[in-house]
């Protein structure tokens, strides 16, 4: 038995009691969590993406609904991807952005672009309100090859990533940017950004962690093709004709 299935046989997994869904309005969600925490290294943590998994700070989980479906782990295929018309758009618009890779570490302007995103992207929201603490619980927080990559346009800070580097991948974990630039792009130039990394660096996939065709915040992720969704534990073409 190699060292990396010495590792995943010593985890476990539990299911949270139902909570509140933050994507569908009137749903409860439970999620499947990854223990013990401290024996998810890198290679493990690459496996477990792979069979559907994300983090959160050292919180290692996959959705576990009762009655629902809709969350589709999707990835994009790097050296197949073809960005459409309005992604190149996108590209050309942000191009001029000076960019810087960084390990983690609390910058309070990173934080208070942080809360600005989330006052005017997810107001309400369990994170509109996150202190510097809960930032860094949620950003800084991780066991595995993680950095952050800072976006500039003139020296004024636009846009941040928090990015895992996974055995077969980037797993880009979370982005928050300027809400208040009237036409930017800045989500899509971010992905279009880390598939490029992921070619130069040869690895073949970009997790963009789940997809939820009746979520406005996720569908999103449907329109970077081809796209690759876990299905019964195979990754297989993407189809949006998936019934939750």
């Amino acid at each position: 038995m190699s060292h990396r299935d010495d590792a995943i046989a010593v985890i476990h997994f539990y299911a949270t009691a139902p909570y509140p869904c933050s994507y569908l309005d009137g749903h409860q969600a439970r999620s499947q969590v990854a223990i013990p925490a401290d024996a998810i290294d890198g290679s493990v943590y690459s496996r477990l993406v792979g069979l559907g998994f994300r983090r959160s700070g050292h919180f290692t989980y996959r959705p576990y609904c009762d009655d629902c479906r809709a969350c589709i782990p999707v990835r994009i295929p790097v050296a197949q991807f073809l960005p459409n018309r309005s992604q190149r758009r996108a590209q050309r618009q942000h191009d001029g952005l000076e960019v810087r890779m960084l390990p983690l570490a609390f910058v309070q302007e990173h934080y208070e672009l942080y809360y600005r995103y989330q006052r005017a992207r997810h107001d309400g929201g369990g994170m509109s309100d996150d202190d510097p603490v809960q930032y860094a619980e949620f950003i800084l927080k991780s066991r595995v090859d993680s950095f952050l990559v800072e976006f500039r346009e003139q020296g004024v800070l636009r846009m941040v990533s928090l990015i895992d580097r996974l055995d077969d991948g980037l797993s880009a974990v979370y982005t928050f940017f300027d809400p208040e630039v009237p036409g930017a792009s800045y989500g899509v130039y971010n992905v279009l950004w880390q598939v490029a990394l992921a070619q130069q660096l040869a690895l073949p996939h970009v997790y963009l962690g789940y997809w939820i065709k009746a979520s406005p915040k996720m569908v999103y992720k449907q329109h970077y093709r081809p796209l690759q969704m876990l299905d019964n534990g195979r990754w297989v073409p993407f189809r949006d004709d998936v019934t939750p």
